[in-house]
């Protein structure tokens, strides 16, 4: 059986023990608790020796019979379907919070994939026009490469003239 933590109030109400005997169980060891947030829990199914009477376990050891009285089968009973149905309880919560969390993962995967697939479609866009500028800036290198290439050729052509008047 899981751990299915119940407060002390809940403990006292299934097995008809005061807060008192259930304080002493707990310094003597007998009962399995934590302290989260300012509240003592207490693990039901580690617990149930203890609160069975010490009377019953040493009677019951040394081989003698026990006749035990309705009230206390009654009780113990009662102790034990109150503490199944709270265990039913925990996983029934159990369960409704994984769904809940598997369905924030799912919602969550797919709104990442649409953000994948809308990075993916700039990506390609802006590789197009990245592609479109380099050729544009290519068409224009050879284009002036040309066209200076003609004026650097006529502005040669001219210097050397120009250089030999002045020289002389």
């Amino acid at each position: 059986m899981s751990n299915s933590w119940i407060t002390i109030q809940e403990y006292s109400e299934l097995t008809g023990l005061s807060p008192d005997a259930i304080d002493d169980l707990m310094e003597r060891g007998k009962l399995e608790c934590k302290k989260e947030l300012g509240k003592i829990y207490i693990d039901p199914s580690a617990g149930m020796q203890a609160i069975v009477p010490s009377e019953v376990h040493a009677i019951t050891e040394a081989g003698n019979s026990i006749s035990v009285g309705p009230a206390f089968i009654e009780k113990t009973i009662g102790t034990i379907i109150n503490l199944h149905e709270k265990v039913l309880d925990a996983k029934d919560e159990t369960i409704e919070s994984v769904k809940s969390e598997n369905l924030f993962l799912k919602e969550a995967l797919s709104s990442l994939q649409e953000l994948y697939e809308e990075d993916r479609n700039t990506i390609e866009t802006l590789t197009k026009q990245l592609n479109l500028s380099q050729d544009e800036v290519e068409f224009m290198k050879r284009k002036y490469k040309l066209m200076w290439g003609k004026v650097i050729d006529e502005y040669a052509d001219k210097e050397p003239k120009e250089l030999s008047v002045n020289g002389d």
